[in-house]
């Protein structure tokens, strides 16, 4: 089980084809404001910041032996106890949305057993949010999965997509009536296919670490195979790909079924992927690590866009990054510029809205964070002001949290989290952020 989004950072790199100063220099001036109604928000996953999820699949693979989590999630930011803390923390920020998910594993744990607790839970999170004037902007599944999904072979088996589609409906009929926004799926597009976008060796490596902790769990649950829900090793990426797509497909039309005007999309992660040279790579990449999702998002009202990196491919593979240039906590590039050539890219293939549901750094540096939210907010104004229609940014996160098999080491959070206490501090980041979105403008 890995994230996505460190991982990514940790080996993500790029080389300079032009500075971002250079563009901000020869760029005409960007217009400041932001649309009437554009959404401000911040992200969560419930995974992350709940704590105790232990009908999870996460959970079953951070206590397997061997595991390949620096540690175990536990309780997180207990923010199953303390989401009212949250909510008052986006309101207090100036934001008027909270992108959060709902947790399979506590709606369904066991097979077919759905849990009016947990549903009532997450519908008094979803009047709250409307209570302090907040969107409520949800995803009905943010990587992890119940633990008897996974022990049936998760999204590699047959029957995956329409549980996924009961799970959508039964959530629906409860959630649906205060939900601004929904999303089916959590960059689905990269499972499977990590190993692509890993330089070296790195992703033979831990794909056999992967591998050896699936086995674990599986042993432990007595089942043939334990397929999780953000895996890095997969034996058959293609069958598990075409069950994700059927599994979106199927989930938005059950959510749709029970509310045809709520807006539903699908959130993906998207490098700006950047060609250099002849015979570039950038082309071949982008269909294999995006294309059918695009593609599949032309049905959608919106798209999810996650970015938090670019990569300059020539005819051999990525390039690396360029001397002397800032990063962050991974090592990789900070290049603002790439949520918009995300952006830009992701509209142009699919057609409809792009959400921004994730954007951020890796960095226990504050200042790094309180650079790059203006800088890459006024990039993605001047993608809006060329017409591309962005409806919202939501950045991660709200809160640090549990960054998947990297434990809580790295620091995405416009507020710190004393794991003792739950107390949550605003980081002065926060301010930047909060400052644009109450003048919703640069």
């Amino acid at each position: 089980m890995i994230d996505r989004r460190t991982m990514l950072a940790a080996t993500a790199a790029g080389a300079t084809l032009v500075s971002t100063s250079t563009l901000a220099r020869t760029a005409r001036p960007v217009d400041p404001k932001f649309p009437d109604g554009f959404l401000w928000g911040a992200a969560t996953a419930a995974h992350q910041i709940e704590g105790n999820n232990v009908n999870s699949d996460v959970w079953a693979m951070e206590h397997a032996n061997p595991t390949v989590y620096m540690e175990p999630s536990g309780d997180a930011a207990n923010s199953l106890a303390l989401w009212p803390v949250d909510l008052d923390l986006v309101k207090g920020l100036g934001l008027n949305t909270y992108r959060f998910s709902l947790e399979w594993a506590r709606i369904e744990p066991a097979k077919g057993q759905f849990s009016i607790a947990m549903l009532d839970h997450y519908k008094a999170m979803i009047e709250g949010c409307n209570a302090r004037g907040l969107k409520a902007m949800v995803t009905f599944n943010h990587f992890t999965t119940p633990a008897w999904f996974a022990a049936q072979g998760g999204w590699s088996h047959a029957e995956a997509p329409a549980l996924f589609a009961r799970y959508c409906d039964r959530a629906a009929r409860h959630l649906a009536a205060g939900i601004s926004h929904a999303t089916t799926l959590n960059e689905p597009n990269l499972s499977g296919l990590l190993d692509v976008v890993l330089p070296g060796d790195i992703g033979p490596r831990l794909l056999g670490a992967d591998k050896a902790m699936q086995e674990a769990a599986a042993r432990e649950h007595a089942v043939a195979r334990f397929l999780p829900g953000n895996p890095l090793y997969v034996a058959d990426p293609e069958v598990v790909q075409g069950n994700l797509l059927a599994g979106h497909k199927a989930g938005r039309a059950a959510i749709k079924a029970v509310r045809s005007d709520l807006p539903v999309g699908v959130s993906l992660a998207v490098i700006d992927d950047q060609a250099a040279g002849r015979n570039s790579l950038r082309d071949a990449m982008r269909a294999k690590l995006y294309l059918p999702w695009l593609e599949a998002a032309r049905g959608n009202d919106f798209v999810g866009v996650q970015n938090y990196e670019r990569t300059v491919w020539n005819d051999k593979g990525r390039l690396p990054p360029p001397s002397g240039a800032e990063t962050n906590d991974a090592g990789s590039e900070i290049y603002p510029a790439s949520l918009a050539g995300a952006v830009r890219y992701a509209h142009a293939v699919s057609g409809v809205p792009v959400m921004v549901t994730e954007h951020g750094i890796n960095s226990a540096d504050d200042t790094k964070r309180a650079r790059l939210i203006p800088a890459a907010l006024a990039e993605l104004k001047r993608a809006m002001d060329d017409g591309v229609p962005v409806l919202g940014y939501m950045h991660w996160s709200l809160v640090d949290n549990y960054e998947w098999v990297f434990g809580y080491k790295p620091q995405f959070g416009l507020h710190t989290l004393d794991r003792t206490t739950f107390k949550r501090t605003p980081k002065p980041s926060a301010a930047v952020l909060a400052a644009i979105a109450r003048r919703n403008s640069l």
